[in-house]
């Protein structure tokens, strides 16, 4: 039976009662759950011949809770799940309708369904939800008492450092930081003439769940879990033109972001300020974009070549009512300059590009794109209340950066002999900023590439190239301006010349069972005229597999790869010359093997595969001389899958599935500390990622309609 289903993952429930039932769906009448199935069909559904669909349900076991091993499939918990979801698609008379269907009533669940009329019209509507799983090993003394505000335990004491917290014990609760992501989507497209057609997409997004901020008290702070609610609606509408060899697009997008709780109140558990028993910091503002764009193509039979080009102007808003310098009541209240702050950022985007072939053998492109932030807030000077404990002596006047981008692009291709290609292409951008250490920057790259297929077997393609990025000269009165050291550079501002290559080989004998794929890649940057920051950094990757047919029905696959990543940097503890250094060691492995057995025996397919994978990170402190290092960073991971498929029959399907994977860290940064090990700092005490998980599941897949 072909397997229609794309991907299958697992639908909680209380157990497997919901698989009995749709189980009996499918059944004969009279039949018992062992009689021979071979003739089943559906009882109550009688299915045109243009109507094709598959349906699957079973049940799933999982062993253990991981909260992590249930990011963004839902099994975040022990106990049964349901397997429920399908595809389907049905066809007539140039009519279409297509419906897929995935982890119905799980955290991850999917739901689309599309269809239309080829060269008339189309629509689409779906839903689809994402569980984000980070820690559940976490607590807090913190309970909301509404949305946007976190109170302390009655009997609370506070104290100056965290060992004083006497109620610590006995006030903490556990918190799960998760959060989840709901979309729903709808759009569609209508011809309105052999050249017009209007197009229109929406999506709503929402967000709800528990994330981590900190909220200060001077030189105290504390780990808080914030309520997120967040809304964004996104809209594109448009009209297309086509006719002959010019097509055209313009098109309206707008993006409308809510937060339902701009900001966050809570309860100060150190010894406060006068008046500061209660923090309050502002949350994500409610904002807005809009763009008009155009764009098209046009081709030409001059050097058989194609024009294409894009246009876009839009605006970015902010303004979210400001929330008053502090709500401590012993100091006296200053006027904000202005209510909100009255953002604007206007944007404008340009891209033309010209791709032409002037001889059979070669092929050109030359592109140039313009990207332009203007950043129209108006700027105002701040006073200042530190975390409502005290009013500041000092201004500050906020900075509405803005930027200019130009990139030109020069690339080419030609075909020397039948079997070696060579290419190679040249980058400009050109980047003007404000309020920034460095105004002018530009950045050129080239490189090159050979393509040799030198057998029918055999491909080799090797690329290499350079490139340097040049400042006009960095600002030190802007680095100063900001409290920073003027000799420190920073990395994405500073002079950087790199150097990469890339190695691919393919061989696939046709008359051999095998084939190979090896790639290796380098890349390495120098920030040379850093004195401060970041000075040296290297990346090598290289990777390996082998695919080998022992049968006709049996294969088996041999994975493996290595990458490190190097760097190296200088800082210094007495705002003047580098008197310390840090080198920085990333290593990763990973390797895997599958073997995949068909009809092993009658009508019934293996799949088998296993992979590994290791990390570690090593960081040195060298200063004075002498050098001493952090604890390691490690992470293990082992996932092992098999996958067994019976055909019962040309409809009936049986799946059995047995999963295991174990994960585990280290992070001296989380291990060991608990919510009152840090003295000045009240934490969540998180731990490192640290389960093993099996997952056993059976379904059944029935196919509908025309085989």
């Amino acid at each position: 039976m072909e397997n229609l289903m794309s991907t299958r993952k697992r639908y909680k429930a209380a157990g497997a009662s919901a698989a009995i039932a749709t189980f009996a769906l499918f059944s004969a009448p009279g039949a018992s759950a062992q009689a021979d199935t071979s003739g089943w069909q559906c009882q109550f559904c009688p299915f045109p011949k243009e109507y094709r669909a598959e349906v699957e349900v079973g049940a799933t076991g999982v062993s253990d809770d991981a909260l992590r091993f249930g990011n963004a499939s839902g099994y975040d918990e022990s106990g049964a799940y349901i397997d429920l979801g399908g595809e389907g698609h049905y066809t007539k008379d140039g009519y279409q309708l297509n419906w897929f269907a995935e982890d119905l009533g799980l955290s991850s669940r999917v739901f689309e369904i599309d269809g239309g009329h080829q060269g008339k019209f189309g629509f689409y509507l779906g839903y689809n939800e994402l569980p984000y799983r980070l820690f559940d090993t976490t607590s807090t003394v913190f309970t909301p008492s509404s949305g946007d505000t976190l109170g302390l335990p009655a009997g609370w004491v506070p104290a100056s450092l965290t060992s004083g917290f006497t109620a610590l014990s006995t006030s903490l609760q556990p918190v799960n930081i998760e959060s989840d992501r709901q979309t729903l989507a709808a759009g569609g497209d209508f011809r309105a003439s052999s050249d017009f057609s209007v197009f229109v997409d929406y999506r709503h997004q929402q967000r709800d769940g528990i994330d981590i901020v900190s909220g200060a008290n001077f030189v105290q702070a504390s780990l808080l879990p914030r309520m997120l609610d967040f809304e964004t609606d996104l809209v594109d509408i448009g009209v297309d033109y086509s006719n002959g060899p010019l097509n055209l697009s313009l098109a309206w997008f707008g993006s409308f972001f809510k937060n339902n709780a701009n900001s966050l109140t809570w309860d100060n558990p150190f010894t406060p300020f006068p008046g500061a028993e209660q923090g309050r910091m502002a949350q994500e503002p409610d904002n807005e974009f809009q763009q008009f764009s155009l764009s098209g193509t046009y081709r030409t039979d001059a050097l058989d070549s194609v024009v294409a080009f894009s246009a876009a102007m839009g605006q970015g808003k902010q303004t979210e009512q400001l929330l008053p310098y502090t709500i401590n009541p012993t100091i006296a209240a200053v006027a904000l300059p202005r209510p909100n702050l009255d953002g604007k950022v206007d944007t404008t985007n340009y891209a033309i590009s010209l791709t032409s072939k002037p001889i059979s053998k070669a092929r050109v492109k030359l592109a140039y794109r313009y990207d332009e932030r203007d950043n129209k807030t108006a700027q105002e000077l701040w006073s200042g209340v530190v975390v409502d404990g005290f009013q500041s002596a000092d201004s500050e006047m906020n900075t509405p950066y803005s930027f200019q981008r130009g990139r030109l692009s020069v690339s080419g291709d030609y075909r020397l002999f039948d079997d070696l290609r060579l290419s190679a292409g040249y980058d400009r951008t050109d980047l003007e900023r404000d309020f920034q250490e460095v105004a002018d920057q530009t950045e050129e790259s080239s490189w090159g590439r050979l393509r040799w297929q030198a057998l029918s077997w055999l491909d080799v393609t090797a690329k290499g190239g350079t490139s340097r990025r040049e400042i006009d000269r960095y600002d030190t009165a802007v680095a100063i301006a900001y409290g920073q050291n003027p000799l420190l550079r920073k990395y994405h501002l500073a002079h950087r010349y790199r150097e990469f290559g890339e190695v691919m080989m393919s061989v696939t004998p046709a008359d051999k069972p095998f084939s190979i794929g090896l790639s290796a890649l380098m890349a390495d940057d120098s920030y040379s005229k850093s004195q401060l920051g970041l000075t040296d950094s290297k990346n090598t990757h290289i990777s390996a597999d082998l695919n080998y047919s022992l049968s006709e029905r049996a294969s088996v696959y041999l994975l493996g790869g290595y990458e490190l990543i190097e760097a190296k940097q200088r800082g210094s503890a007495s705002f003047s010359t580098a008197d310390w250094q840090a080198e920085h060691e990333d290593r990763f492995d990973h390797y895997g093997v599958g073997l995949q057995l068909r009809q092993l025996r009658e009508n019934v397919d293996l799949t088998l595969d296993y992979l590994r994978s290791d990390g570690t990170t090593g960081i040195v402190m060298i200063e004075s001389g002498a050098g001493s290092a952090f604890p390691d960073l490690k992470s293990e991971l082992d996932s092992l899958r098999l996958n067994v498929n019976y055909r019962k029959s040309e409809r009936l399907g049986i799946d059995f599935s047995l999963r295991y994977e174990s994960f585990a860290a280290m992070d001296w940064a989380l291990d060991g500390v608990e919510p009152d090990t840090v003295a000045t700092v009240l934490t969540l005490g998180a731990d490192s990622y640290n389960y093993d998980v099996w997952v056993f599941g059976a379904s059944f897949r029935y196919l509908m309609g025309e085989k």
